[in-house]
């Protein structure tokens, strides 16, 4: 495996100060897979005192006996983490040692590691340190845990939505006895907070695996103990529009977002955006209904990414594609103003978002197409009535210049002017500067009404056709007629 030279430097000037420098982790397992590793993490023989010592030009600081410093490439300066080999014990709340003792080796450095595929140390010169054979299990794609797997899960109950995590972001399988001992102590996920359950939530559904990821938390009893929500969906059965229940449409919409690499937001939306439905279900069967379904939900959507400590602004995103994934359309009853209204609503930044969950919506459904001929038609009217319409308005001066020049009164003629104005622009952009036009008014200065009148109107027949000549290029492109 070749190093960087730049981290291969680190590793050195540990060697050349008396102390060994491993590279461990993800970024091994990532080597080892054939992968450039995002971030590099080296464990050492030296205290963080010594690290620093060794590293005082680009030290940065020493969180917790994890000694950051500053490496400079060709791809720009990064952080690397430097930890000293240690060992933990007494995890008494599920989530962080109350002892940390530093150690001598390497081997027993690795001992507190989560999983084999991440418990595999690498030195440019020494080699591959591997005592759990994670070697093996990458080449098997098997997320095994460390020793045994209920110990490794008491010490940190977050390792059991790691491993799920791997699961989804590797395409590995979860060993046998790993699995069993996270079903039977997914309770302990309780005492974990929702900071860091969030941020390994969010990798799951980010991944390429994001309904299989949110199906297995489920299988195992983790996704009760944070999203409990998206469980009393989970036989709940629709009517005639739908093939799925409520929870099995739910991860079929995220799936086929994660299928088209939509973001964050559209992937949370798509797996929220009928979460409302089973406390607004009304009868059983083919007629069963849902009304206001989504107003339910957008309150719900809500208090879950509240509760899951998600930034503001992605919540109020999250939760206004929630709100609004159920607007109606249809070609020829929905009328412009109705686009506008909706456009008002959600805000033009937030259309395209709100139509990707709509075709996550429908192909969760069991429907064949995600984009069908009306909501190609939405998205044409949406950007008819967004664009800025062919008016004077667009010109660098107003009708006060125009009668100043050209020493009229209020009227017609004014703006018979500022047509004959806008299609010289039209046609050559360059011209809208209000010296140009002004020097083009002086021009117009002798015209009678007659011929004002006469070319004004040349110039509205030429804008008109401007504008159809727009509007046929974006029926074209949405395939509309």
């Amino acid at each position: 495996m070749k190093l960087e030279k730049e981290i291969e430097k680190i590793i050195l000037s540990l060697e050349e100060n008396g102390f060994e420098g491993y590279l461990v982790g993800g970024c091994v397992r990532d080597m080892l897979r054939g992968f450039v590793p995002k971030d590099f993490d080296i464990a050492t023989n030296a205290n963080p005192e010594e690290i620093r010592k060794i590293f005082k030009k680009s030290y940065i600081n020493n969180d917790f006996g994890t000694v950051t410093v500053i490496s400079s490439s060709k791809e720009g300066k990064r952080e690397i983490q430097i930890t000293p080999y240690r060992t933990e014990s007494d995890y008494s709340d599920k989530r962080r040692p109350q002892n940390v003792y530093f150690v001598k080796t390497i081997e027993e450095d690795l001992k507190r590691r989560d999983f084999t595929i991440n418990a595999i140390a690498f030195n440019p010169k020494k080699g591959i340190v591997d005592p759990y054979n994670g070697k093996k299990d990458i080449e098997k794609k098997i997320v095994r845990a460390v020793g045994d797997p209920k110990e490794r899960i008491a010490e940190d109950a977050l390792r059991m939505m790691r491993a799920v995590r791997f699961f989804a972001t590797l395409d590995f399988t979860l060993e046998k006895e790993t699995e069993k001992s996270i079903a039977e102590n997914a309770d302990l996920l309780s005492h974990i907070s929702q900071e860091r359950i969030r941020d390994e939530f969010v990798k799951i559904i980010m991944s390429s695996k994001a309904k299989e990821g949110v199906e297995k938390l489920r299988k195992l009893g983790l996704l009760k103990e944070f999203l409990p929500e998206i469980i009393e969906g989970y036989n709940i059965k629709q009517n005639k529009h739908h093939i799925y229940d409520c929870y099995q449409h739910a991860i079929n919409a995220l799936e086929y977002a994660a299928k088209r690499d939509f973001n964050m937001h559209v992937r949370m939306a798509s797996l929220l955006h009928d979460v409302g439905k089973p406390k607004t279900k009304r009868g059983e069967g083919e007629s069963a209904t849902f009304y206001n379904h989504e107003i339910v939900g957008a309150k719900m959507a809500k208090r879950i990414l509240e509760r899951m400590k998600f930034k503001k602004d992605d919540i109020k995103k999250i939760t206004l594609l929630v709100r609004y994934h159920l607007f109606y359309y249809n070609v020829g009853e929905v009328s412009e103003s109705s686009i506008r209204r909706l456009i008002r609503n959600v805000g033009k930044e937030n259309i395209e978002e709100l139509l990707m969950v709509r075709m996550a919506d429908r192909i969760g459904s069991g429907v064949p197409k995600a984009e069908p001929y009306k909501l190609r038609h939405m998205r044409y009217l949406i950007e008819k009535v967004s664009s800025d319409p062919i008016s004077t308005n667009m010109l660098k001066i107003k009708g006060d210049d125009v009668m100043k020049k050209m020493n009229l009164s209020p009227g017609p003629v004014v703006g018979d002017v500022l047509n004959i104005l806008l299609s010289k622009v039209i046609e050559e952009p360059s011209k809208n500067k209000k010296e140009t036009l002004l020097k083009e008014i002086k021009t117009m200065k002798d015209w009678d009404k007659e011929k004002i009148k006469e070319e004004a109107d040349f110039a509205k027949r030429e804008i008109e056709k401007v504008e159809t000549k727009r509007d046929e290029l974006s029926k074209k492109r949405y395939w509309v007629t």
